[in-house]
């Protein structure tokens, strides 16, 4: 800007001028940046009816929207595909929003002056009913009974959720939201290439694009309903070639109420989908979202609850001058976003300051996902039968250097953190099903499986062996063969690590030591050893693969743009993953070994298999795990041909029962796993627990 004249009074005139400038663009004192433009609390009111948590005192609800602006000019948002197609506003920048939620200490000089950012799974809220074991389900979390224990509440954390996804669709269940642009070039739609595979569990004549038990994801649409640029083919499982189904026998529609609606997102197959079969669309979508400044507005989210005073217009930050460190949880799919998150370098926001300084990633595996792609879907994910094709596992998979000896390319997931100097401290936490069904071990072996890597001094990962994906839910059977895995003390584990991550980012201490299976100590296994060292349980039988992902090559642009040209994609060499070794009675050898694993009553595993009415019988049952109690005594294990020891050999009294849980109890306190009240419920829990009784003297 040039002086308009050169006289005194006009140079302080001018002076005065760039100043109110200055003061426009960057908002009042304080917000050094102007990301989040403006804050808009819609509701305010206290938590629980007012109730005081010990030490914390009563806790508010504050529920709003934000409203974003991002510079597409800045090198911090250099990573996120087609925004240079997205709109801009006069100032040059791109807008959009996010529905935002907040708990947190009416008086925060109780607090602890921590923010917990849970990452929402499909607008779902799970940081409650993970840390607090709150009923699940609760996306308005506002009675007392919501806050489930209130371990959270009681340690004193602010607990933040908010909207980065923009396909969760308003279904009237309060998910939260995100309006991201869509990408237009020159004004005009962008098309292109979009990959659709769906596996359903029981026959019916249609079924939406990207449907889930926790809602449907807004697909992108064919760009007509005609099938006359789009191909479906269909196979029983993926080691069968595909078979292309004519166009007369399926269309881009619906059924409903016994008549078929045209619908450009969903698919309709007039002899109707066989369950567990395979089906693979391609088609030309349009309109795609700039889904990777749902990443950017989770940066900057946290990034102005944590550093701002005020929005431009000056609205107050609900937290000013009341968080000293940031954490962010993810589980599942949010794992998933979370792991994504710090590969594409967003832990660094437009000012340079650093966003979080923890991060735990549950039950993720080695994914990351299609969260910064074109017609790229949050929800999808890869497993041992289907979904592999799309992706969300690609190299580089560990947090430390590494190199794929068959592409000769050389990477690191957090490389880009790395480099900027903002990385935080990191817990990867998985079941033993992210071993089977999502390829775990590549998080830190070698692409090969030969050998383990070396980890980051600012990372820990630990297994929970014999636990399952979700686990804490009643062992139904579903689509599965075996009784499903009942195991239900995940969460005393994460909130240890909690604790112990807080001490760690502060630094007042290291965190437990990383417990996973390794290559050098015989504890992470090819599958074919793991079939042969598996007990002989009477009808059981171990799966013959677990989840192997194959080098994909979407085009010449994906990786640098995240466009793909080649769909489905071209079908490399697999990579090589390996499982946890397990002991004589089938349990995990390596791994947070919690009592039901130290101290057996049963086999318990992180893989099941489809049962044949749900068509592909034998392969792995998405993420369920699997449970095989112990005969009673030893009579009848004896009839029934189980090599496991019964319950009566191994614990000739209850007290010999309890004796041994509570070495294993005192013994996961001592080493940072259990906190001091988890212990105490853990050994309540092996107290009033009845064992069958012991019909026979052992022997």
């Amino acid at each position: 800007m040039k002086s308009p004249n050169g006289t005194r009074t006009g140079r302080i005139v001018w002076v005065i001028a760039a100043i109110g400038c200055l003061a426009w663009a960057v908002g009042p004192v304080g917000l050094t940046r102007a990301e989040v433009v403006r804050i808009e609390i819609r509701k305010r009111e206290p938590f629980a009816g007012g109730y005081a948590f010990p030490r914390t005192g009563p806790y508010e609800k504050i529920v709003g929207r934000l409203y974003y602006e991002v510079d597409p000019e800045n090198p911090a948002n250099a990573r996120i595909t087609d925004l240079e197609y997205a709109p801009r506003n006069g100032r040059g920048r791109v807008e959009f929003w996010s529905d935002f939620f907040l708990l947190k200490p009416v008086d925060a000089r109780r607090g602890n002056r921590r923010l917990l950012y849970d990452v929402h799974n499909r607008g779902n809220k799970l940081a409650l009913w993970t840390f607090n074991e709150a009923p699940a389900g609760c996306n308005d979390p506002t009675t007392l009974d919501d806050a489930g224990n209130g371990f959270l509440m009681r340690e004193g954390y602010t607990i933040l959720w908010s909207g980065w996804c923009g396909e969760i669709v308003d279904d009237g269940k309060q998910r939260l939201l995100a309006g991201l642009p869509v990408a237009r070039d020159q004004g005009k739609p962008i098309t292109g290439p979009a990959y659709v595979e769906i596996c359903v569990d029981e026959p019916v004549r249609s079924r939406p694009f990207f449907w889930s038990p926790w809602g449907v994801a807004a697909a992108y649409p064919s760009i007509r309903l005609d099938n006359a640029d789009a191909t479906l083919w269909m196979r029983p499982r993926r080691s069968e070639p595909r078979v292309e189904v004519p166009r007369s026998r399926w269309a881009f529609a619906r059924w409903k109420n016994g008549r078929k609606v045209p619908d450009p997102t969903s698919l309709y197959l007039e002899d109707g989908f066989r369950p567990g079969w395979l089906y693979e669309l391609v088609y030309t979508a349009t309109n795609p979202r700039v889904s990777g400044l749902g990443l950017a507005g989770l940066r900057d989210c946290v990034s102005f609850f944590r550093f701002a005073e005020a929005d431009r217009v000056g609205t107050a930050n609900p937290l000013t001058n009341a968080i000293d460190r940031a954490y962010v949880f993810g589980i599942s799919q949010s794992g998933r976003l979370v792991h994504h998150f710090l590969y594409e370098g967003f832990n660094a926001d437009e000012a340079g300051r650093r966003v979080f300084d923890g991060a735990m990633i549950h039950v993720a595996g080695s994914g990351k996902g299609l969260f910064n792609t074109r017609f790229g879907m949050a929800t999808v994910y890869g497993t041992g039968h289907w979904g592999d094709l799309y992706g969300t596992e690609f190299f580089p998979f560990a947090p430390v250097p590494q190199t794929d000896p068959v592409t000769g390319r050389r990477g690191d997931s957090l490389a880009r953190l790395r480099a900027s100097g903002h990385m935080p401290k990191v817990f990867f936490v998985q079941s033993s099903t992210e071993y089977w069904a999502r390829a775990a071990s590549l998080l830190h072996t070698d692409v090969e499986g030969k050998r383990d890597l070396p980890m980051d001094s600012n990372v820990r990962i630990y297994l929970i062996a014999g636990s399952q994906h979700l686990g804490g839910r009643a062992p139904t059977r579903g689509i599965c063969q075996y009784r499903r895995n009942p195991m239900r003390h995940r969460p005393p584990i994460l909130r240890a690590l909690l604790v112990a991550m807080d001490r760690w980012a502060s630094g007042q201490g290291e965190p437990p030591p990383s417990r996973y299976p390794r290559i050098d100590k015989g504890t992470l296994i090819d599958v074919a050893t793991f079939r042969q060292r598996f007990p002989h349980i009477p009808g059981v039988r171990p799966p013959e693969a677990c989840y192997t992902p194959c080098r994909l090559d979407f085009g010449p642009r994906w990786r640098r743009e995240g466009i793909a040209d080649i769909l489905p994609p071209k079908v490399g060499p697999a990579y090589r993953t390996l499982v946890p070794a397990v002991d004589a009675d089938g349990n995990e050898l390596a791994g947070i070994r919690l009592p039901d694993i130290a101290v057996p009553l049963a086999t318990y595993t992180g893989w099941n298999l489809r049962a044949a009415k749900y068509g592909a019988e034998g392969v792995l049952a998405g993420l369920h795990g699997a449970y095989f109690p112990f005969a009673a005594t030893r009579a009848e294990r004896l009839r029934t041909g189980d090599p496991r020891p019964s319950i009566a050999e191994r614990y000739p009294t209850h007290e010999a029962y309890l004796t041994r849980v509570a070495h294993v109890v005192v013994r996961l306190q001592r080493d940072g796993f259990l906190l001091a009240e988890d212990a105490v419920q853990m050994l309540r829990a092996a107290a009033e627990r009845s064992l069958p009784q012991h019909a026979e003297k052992v022997r």
